[in-house]
């Protein structure tokens, strides 16, 4: 059997703002251990025999999910990016076809990037399980979490009270109220959704070329027309946008008489806000969470996040996450409410909403460190053997600031190396480039100065990357 993991990255992560806006979501963040959510979400199939995964995510995202795979040691992962999103059965459909360039009888384990999974060996018994009912059958098997209280915040999947490891899936039913949710948990019939699939890769799509023509068709289409952009897969954009913005549980998995459900206890959280979050995290005798270097007085039950020293006093059940770019304060019980405030924001055209002062590019990573009227400063990191492309700017001037490593510098006519606390001085209009010739990270930082500092002043003359006009 070829078992290829789908990595879904496509969400936002709103409900976790301001560490996740549109721009860096959730899944990119070391929120509950060293590693990022979704190089948690890889890792955790390290026992099983699985080919490299598919990952599905939008443009912005792709060269940081490129590099957080090569860190754990994913090399070469097929990298599909959606020109716009449009939920996930059109994702998932794009996924299938991709993983039948590989086997056209692969069987592959649909996984969100942001879920947490404390016991990770009996996850992997349990994808055993449903892998093998899904070659076997030609199953469509979505993983229902025993539920372990009556949360009003998942939808609910309808199966029978059994101990068999593969149950029938009579219906998908949305998030309840309070009561209701407790009558489904007393039934012992229900399992929290969980949002992960195992099935071949055929057997979805012969599955939605049946309920939805238009999706199949779409995206085969755009899969079709797809161009290969360093080591990503572009979609084409056109075929894409035709299709329905729908989840693959209205789409297929509702409809579908070959669903069968693998019930799952294995300590699964999906993670969606700061109270969420508290809840999986380890915490100190207080029932505190703090994740900062933290003084407290009288603090019960509070999740506390920050990069600065923080003094807080009694305070109960509250989140406070200090970030760069924003400070977040709520009651924990109301912190799902945050994806209110950021349309609030959203509406007043605030820029914390949707932009973040870290950003990832092919050659490394660079961040805002101060901003001011007409100044900007920048700490940027070039990796080994890259470079920036040759460009010249209309309205700005910069100074380049080596802090370590070397660099290999382009200004005007002149080409020279620059290493530590050495630097040059770049006039407006003036034509430069950057490159890390050496085996160790180029750290510099970057000062502009003009009248308009935006990423879209940038003329390019030369690019390794194929971003030349």
């Amino acid at each position: 059997m070829t078992l290829i993991p789908v990595i879904l990255s496509g969400g936002s992560g709103t409900r976790l703002w301001p560490l996740s806006r549109a721009t860096f979501p959730k899944q990119l963040l070391s929120l509950i251990s060293e590693n990022t959510m979704i190089q948690n979400t890889v890792s955790r199939l390290a026992s099983l025999s699985v080919s490299e995964p598919i990952v599905v995510c939008s443009d912005n995202h792709r060269f940081i999910i490129a590099e957080q795979l090569s860190q754990i040691g994913i090399k070469n992962p097929s990298i599909i990016l959606e020109p716009v999103a449009k939920n996930t059965a059109p994702a998932i459909v794009a996924a299938c076809f991709q993983a039948q360039k590989t086997d056209k009888d692969a069987v592959v384990i649909v996984l969100p990037s942001d879920h947490d999974i404390k016991d990770t060996k009996v996850f992997c018994d349990a994808v055993k399980i449903a892998a093998e009912e899904a070659e076997k059958n030609g199953s469509l098997v979505t993983f229902g979490i025993t539920p372990t209280y009556p949360a009003t915040g998942y939808g609910y999947i309808n199966s029978e009270k059994s101990s068999e490891s593969v149950l029938p899936l009579k219906k998908f039913v949305e998030k309840p109220d309070f009561d209701t949710a407790k009558k489904y948990v007393e039934s012992g019939e229900y399992f929290w959704n969980s949002g992960m699939f195992i099935f071949k890769a055929q057997s979805l799509l012969d599955e939605i070329k049946s309920f939805d023509k238009t999706i199949y068709e779409s995206t085969l289409e755009s899969f079709s027309n797809a161009t290969v952009d360093l080591d990503f897969i572009r979609l084409e954009k056109n075929s894409f946008e035709k299709n329905t913005s729908i989840s693959i549980d209205y789409a297929v998995m509702e409809k579908t008489k070959k669903g069968k459900v693998v019930p799952l206890s294995a300590g699964w959280s999906d993670v969606g806000s700061w109270g969420s979050l508290w809840d999986v995290s380890e915490k100190d005798s207080d029932g505190n969470v703090l994740k900062a270097d933290a003084v407290t007085m009288g603090v019960k039950d509070s999740f506390i996040y920050s990069k600065k020293t923080v003094a807080a006093i009694g305070l109960e059940n509250v989140v406070v996450v200090d970030t760069k770019d924003a400070l977040l304060v709520a009651d924990k019980s109301k912190s799902e409410s945050v994806k209110e405030i950021v349309d609030e924001l959203k509406k007043k055209n605030n820029k914390v909403a949707s932009e973040s002062s870290v950003g990832y590019r092919p050659w490394g990573t660079y961040e805002t460190i101060e901003l001011g009227k007409r100044y900007r400063v920048k700490h940027i990191i070039v990796r080994p053997g890259q470079k920036l492309s040759v460009q010249m700017h209309y309205h700005r001037a910069e100074h380049w600031i080596v802090v370590s490593g070397t660099a290999k510098v382009r200004n005007g006519d002149n080409e020279f190396i620059l290493t530590e606390n050495q630097s040059t001085f770049i006039p407006l209009g003036t034509i430069h480039a950057i490159e890390n010739p050496g085996k160790l990270p180029l750290e510099f930082i970057e000062v502009q100065s003009g009248s308009y500092l935006e990423e879209d002043d940038i003329v390019r003359f030369e690019d390794i990357y194929g971003r030349c006009k």
